[in-house]
């Protein structure tokens, strides 16, 4: 008996969208992706490859726009995560000690979150938006840097579903 009224009187746990309440890692909560953190590369790591354009996303977990904003960043790792660095920065483990130089990441911090900054294989920085940017603005960036076609002239592709591939291998 006692312990059923311990349950009852337990707080629910409850995570939401839309306020500026720590709930945990935003991008395994809202963005349906915890593998953007922590990041598989640092930022100082990600701009000497000469291969891959970076984009970094400045953000807090207790921010509601940050928590809206996981899923495009999630969006973007679907389409560019085997072809660009994403770094997802917590703003809070950058260092207020000291001056950053153009290798630190709180160099291009603008002190807003969700921040979005786009880097070329270079390594020089080529965009940066403030606050939750459309999905089609940065993904034009990344196209205009591997030289693709805008996403309105291109063709969609589309994977097979498993019950089709797999009729295709079955005997009549």
């Amino acid at each position: 008996m006692a312990v059923l009224l311990w349950f009852a009187g337990a707080p629910s746990a409850r995570a939401s969208l839309n306020d500026d309440r720590f709930d945990g890692n935003i991008y395994a909560l809202y963005g349906g992706n915890g593998s953007l953190v922590p990041p598989k590369v640092t930022f100082r790591q990600a701009l000497k490859r000469d291969d891959k354009a970076t984009l970094v996303v400045f953000y807090l977990d207790d921010s509601r726009d940050c928590k809206q904003f996981a899923s495009v960043v999630s969006q973007l790792q679907a389409y560019y995560g085997r072809a660009a660095d994403i770094l997802p920065l917590n703003v809070d483990a950058i260092t207020t000690e000291g001056s950053f130089t153009p290798n630190d990441a709180g160099y291009y911090y603008e002190g807003v979150v969700p921040q979005t900054v786009v880097f070329d294989q270079s390594g020089k920085k080529v965009y940066s938006g403030l606050g939750q940017v459309d999905f089609g603005e940065v993904d034009r960036v990344l196209r205009k840097l591997y030289n693709l076609v805008p996403r309105d002239e291109s063709q969609e592709l589309k994977k097979r579903s498993f019950n089709e591939f797999n009729s295709e291998l079955a005997p009549d």
